[in-house]
C-alpha cells in the first residue's frame, strides 16, 4: 500500500478541516497560538484527522500563519493526525520540508490571470514549484506527500469561463510534475451541481487508484449541494470549514468555504462514515466565537441540531 493510500484510503471518504488557514486568511481578528492548538485538539477529540494548518509565508504578510511551526509540531502529537501546509514558493517549501508536516499544498491556478494576481508567476512558473517540491520531498527524509490544487477551476472571478479540457490538461501536467494528489477547488463558488459533476467524473477517470480532493465555497449556497455531487462523481476527499469560515484575498468574490459540519452531515446521510462526532465538533465553534467574536459563523446543522431520528455519532 502506498503512502497515499494510508492516509487518503479509497474505500471511504476524508473531510479535511481548512479552517486554521483558508479559514484564517481574511479574518481581522487572529486566534492566539494557545487557542488554535485548543481548536485543533478538540476537532481531532471529535474524530477530525485532517487539519490544513497555514501557510509557509512571512509573518509580516500573513501574521495569522507567523506560529505554523508550532502548529505543525502540536499536529504530530496527536496520533493518526495529518497536517497539511502551503508552501506558495521555494523558500517556504525549504521550510516545510524542515518541518513534521505531513503535506506540501502548492497551488497552480485554473487561468493566468489569477494566478498572476494570486503568486505573481505564470501556471508554468507554479507548475515547476510543483516539480523542485516533489523533488526535494523524495530528497529528504521522513518524504511529505506533495499535493497540488487547482485554483478557479470551476471558473475564475478575473478572467471568466476556465474550460475543463484546460483544468484536465494542468491536472495531468502537475501530476507529470511529481504531486501525490491533485485536487480542484470552486475558489468563488461559481459552480452548480451539473458541473461539478461533469469535472469530478474526468478526474476520476484521469486519477484512476489514485486519490483527488475538491475544494468548495459555498458564495453562493450550493456548496452542500455540490458536494452530494462530487461524491457521487468519486471524489472521496472533501475540504470544509468549521462555521464556513474562509476566502482568498486574491479572488474578488471568494466568501466562505463550505461548513464542515453541513459535510458531516451529508456524508452520514449519504452512508459514508466519517468517524466524526457532529454534536462535539459544533461545540468547538465556541473558540472562534471567542477569539474572533467580530466573525460570523454558518452552518444549518448548527443552527437546526440534528434530527431526533439520526442514530449515528461517531
Amino acid at each position: 500500500m502506498s503512502r497515499v493510500s494510508e492516509i487518503y484510503p479509497s474505500d471511504k471518504v476524508t473531510l479535511r478541516d481548512v479552517s486554521l488557514r483558508d479559514g484564517l486568511q481574511l479574518v481581522r481578528e487572529v486566534p492566539s497560538t494557545e487557542s488554535k492548538v485548543e481548536w485543533m485538539r478538540r476537532e481531532y477529540e471529535a474524530g477530525v484527522r485532517h487539519f490544513e494548518l497555514g501557510s509557509f509565508l512571512p509573518a509580516t504578510r500573513m501574521p495569522q500563519f507567523a506560529d505554523i511551526r508550532e502548529m505543525i509540531d502540536e499536529a504530530a502529537k496527536l496520533k493518526g493526525a495529518h497536517s497539511a501546509a502551503l508552501a506558495l514558493n521555494d523558500r517556504g517549501a525549504t521550510d516545510a520540508i524542515e518541518t513534521a508536516v505531513g503535506e506540501i499544498v502548492c497551488v497552480v491556478s485554473a487561468t493566468e490571470e489569477h494566478s498572476n494576481a494570486n503568486a505573481r508567476r505564470s501556471r508554468a512558473e507554479a507548475i515547476d514549484l510543483v516539480r523542485r517540491t516533489a523533488a526535494l520531498s523524495r530528497s529528504s527524509d521522513r518524504k511529505p506527500l506533495v499535493s497540488t490544487g487547482i485554483a478557479m477551476a470551476f471558473g475564475c472571478s478575473i478572467a471568466g469561463e476556465v474550460p475543463q479540457d484546460e483544468v484536465i490538461r494542468l491536472a495531468e501536467a502537475c501530476f507529470e510534475a511529481g504531486a501525490d494528489i491533485v485536487g480542484i477547488a470552486d475558489t468563488v463558488g461559481f459552480a452548480g451541481p451539473a458541473q461539478i459533476q461533469s469535472l469530478c467524473e474526468r478526474m476520476t477517470r484521469l486519477c484512476g487508484d489514485k486519490p483527488f480532493n475538491v475544494h468548495l465555497h459555498d458564495t453562493r449556497g450550493m456548496g452542500v449541494a455540490n458536494a452530494s455531487a462530487a461524491l457521487d462523481a468519486g471524489a472521496r476527499i472533501l475540504d470544509g470549514s468549521l462555521g464556513g469560515l474562509g476566502g482568498c484575498p486574491f479572488a474578488p468574490g471568494a466568501s466562505g468555504n463550505v461548513v464542515m459540519e453541513d459535510l458531516v452531515f451529508l456524508c452520514e446521510s449519504k452512508g459514508f462514515r466519517t468517524g466524526i462526532d457532529l454534536d462535539a465538533l459544533i461545540a468547538v465553534r465556541e473558540i472562534p466565537q471567542r477569539e474572533m467574536p467580530g466573525e460570523k459563523l454558518y452552518g444549518a446543522v448548527a443552527r437546526a441540531g440534528l434530527p431526533p431520528m439520526v442514530e449515528w455519532r461517531r
